[in-house]
Formats: structure tokens, C-alpha cells, sequence
């Protein structure tokens, strides 16, 4: 994510700092938190719980062991946010980068929404398509190849209309391209 191919890293990190800043929630979750990325940005005096979430356990480790101690409030959960009996306790902000691109997008909404208080905000990076490029950036990481059967581009307004149905407003909605040149859709939805 951070390999100068993909630099998708630094732009992720952006974004979920601004969703965190502008929410100020007192609780958070950070779905398909992968490495953590942006968790640095995160304020433990305003934010007393945060909800570090993947189906990865090597990602969840990560996370653990890289801010565990900076972040006193936080839990850290290998988890499918698809499955029917995923649960936590309700927060504030549920931030959700790079997921819908490999999710079922109705089910995984339905999930989200029940783990967002009412009047929370979703916070959503999706991945846009590119003219002449693959959607899995070629990279000196083989495995990142891997990906391409498996990733499903997800158009905003697709994501709009299954988050309306699952009890999602949206707010805000943006475009924010990397520097390796890929276009991002950002979108903020509240929860009715």
C-alpha cells in the first residue's frame, strides 16, 4: 500500500484523520484495519474506545503490537464484518477504506449499521475505476496479484443506494486521487 506502484498508504491515513477529526467520536471502529493504518491519528483523550477490526489475524497482531500502548482504549478483533453474528457494542464512527471492493456490499451494510449508533457516521474510501489500469496495481509483491479475482469495483452511487436501505443518509461525497494517479471515491453517510 505504501510502495511508490500503489502509494495508496499515506492517502488512506489522510482520510481517516480527517473522518476522525471532523467526527470526534467517543468511539470508534476501524473496519478491515489491515495494518492500522491512521490509527496514529487517533486522540485517546477524546476517543475512549476503538474497534480495530479484520478477518486477517497477522493484520489484527499488527495493530496490537503497534499501538496497544499509544491507544489504552483499544480492542483489536479477527472478524468477517459479513457474518450474521459479527457484533460489538455501537459506536460513533464506523471508518470502512478499501473493504466494499471485496465484500457482499448489501450484507456487509447491514452489519455496519447495526454497529453504528444512530445519528453515527459511516465514513467510506472506495476504489474508482481507471482508464487503461488494472485495479490491482502491478507491484514488486506478488501476492498482491492475488487480489485481482477477488476485487469487485464498487460505484458510488451503487454504495449510496445499498447504505440508504440499510438506514445510511448520505452527506458528503468527494474524489481524492493518490499519487500513483488512482481516483478514490470518499463518501460520509449518517446513520437515520
Amino acid at each position: 500500500m505504501g510502495s511508490a506502484e500503489v502509494d495508496q498508504a499515506a492517502l488512506l491515513a489522510s482520510e481517516f484523520r480527517r473522518a476522525v477529526r471532523r467526527a470526534k467520536p467517543l468511539s470508534l471502529a476501524l473496519v478491515g484495519c489491515a495494518g492500522g493504518n491512521g490509527l496514529e491519528h487517533v486522540n485517546p483523550g477524546v476517543t475512549q474506545r476503538i474497534v480495530a477490526i479484520d478477518i486477517q489475524p497477522e493484520y489484527a497482531r499488527a495493530v496490537e503490537a503497534r499501538y496497544r500502548a499509544m491507544l489504552p482504549g483499544l480492542e483489536v478483533l479477527v472478524a468477517d464484518v459479513q457474518d450474521e453474528t459479527f457484533s460489538i457494542a455501537p459506536v460513533d464512527l464506523v471508518h470502512a477504506a478499501l473493504l466494499f471492493e471485496y465484500v457482499d456490499v448489501e450484507r456487509t451494510l447491514a452489519r455496519l449499521a447495526a454497529i453504528c449508533n444512530r445519528g453515527g457516521v459511516l465514513g467510506t474510501v472506495l476504489q474508482l475505476p481507471a482508464a487503461g489500469r488494472a485495479p490491482v496495481t502491478p507491484s514488486p509483491y506478488p501476492s498482491l496479484q492475488q487480489l485481482s479475482p477477488v476485487m469487485h469495483l464498487v460505484a458510488p452511487w451503487e454504495l449510496e443506494s445499498h447504505a440508504l436501505r440499510a438506514g445510511f443518509r448520505l452527506e458528503e461525497s468527494d474524489k481524492v486521487a493518490s499519487s500513483a494517479g488512482k481516483t478514490f471515491a470518499v463518501q460520509r453517510f449518517r446513520r437515520t
